[in-house]
């Protein structure tokens, strides 16, 4: 069969549920998606941002585009999510889990409590969501699930123990769940952001010893800019990447290979 290359990275009829859609690496992602031609089911705590990123998305693309409020700590809210993404558009073929948090501290400063909400969140949540749309999927025989890890999961540094001990878990999971679902037409992949300019970072960017001794690090000299997210999840969520399931891709400048 004569395949032709750019025909593998159209979306057009799909569905595409994103949790953590409304800003940062998640709205990128639900942006890329959406060029490609996927509708869009945006799934965040925030309405007011929901909204506006759903506006957003029909003002740059046409596309249609729901959201739904949600909390990704209430397996209620994502099986809500869920349902009524379906219900609207007839299929889930793609999921992005991008909602995550990252609570920064010694351990000695830090409480189980902050601990555990990060992992409730960046692992629980993702797991949660794969839960309830894999029986979708599973009847569709298609879906492409990606799930957003960080360098953090492969590297760390100083005062991250929540957030690095969480985004290796996702690793785990994803590698996990790929050999689960091989046989299903299913593939789950991950990416492992670098240093991006996102409101999780303000801390750093706006702190300038933060961010220089950052920039040390980079073997590009530069932090990633947000759109620069969108053509790797693109492939990871298209039919480009149909023989791709279990792996890591790093979008880090350059970080890790130091």
């Amino acid at each position: 069969m004569n395949y032709k290359i750019l025909d593998q990275f159209k979306l057009e009829g799909q569905t595409a549920l994103i949790f953590g859609g409304n800003r940062g690496l998640g709205l990128e992602m639900a942006k890329a998606l959406a060029e490609a031609g996927a509708k869009i089911s945006i799934a965040a705590r925030d309405q007011s941002r929901n909204a506006s990123a759903c506006d957003l998305i029909d003002e740059l693309y046409g596309r249609e585009c729901m959201h739904t409020v949600c909390d990704v700590l209430g397996l209620d809210q994502i099986k809500q999510t869920v349902n009524r993404t379906f219900e609207k558009f007839g299929s889930i073929d793609i999921l992005i889990n991008s909602a995550g948090i990252n609570i920064r501290g010694t351990i000695e400063e830090l409480s189980h409590e902050e601990f555990n909400r990060v992992m409730s969140v960046n692992v629980t949540g993702s797991w949660s969501a794969c839960k309830e749309v894999v029986p979708i999927m599973k009847k569709q025989q298609y879906g492409r699930i990606l799930n957003v890890s960080s360098i953090m999961g492969v590297t760390s540094i100083a005062d991250r123990t929540p957030y690095a001990t969480s985004k290796g878990a996702v690793l785990q999971l994803t590698r996990s769940l790929a050999i689960e679902l091989a046989k299903e037409k299913i593939t789950v992949n991950s990416i492992l952001p670098g240093p991006f300019a996102t409101e999780m970072n303000l801390s750093l960017t706006n702190d300038p010893e933060k961010y220089a001794a950052f920039l040390e690090r980079l073997p590009m000299g530069r932090w990633g800019e947000l759109h620069e997210i969108g053509g790797l999840a693109l492939y990871l969520c298209a039919p480009a990447s149909s023989f791709v399931t279990g792996a890591d891709f790093l979008i880090d400048g350059g970080w890790v290979a130091i």
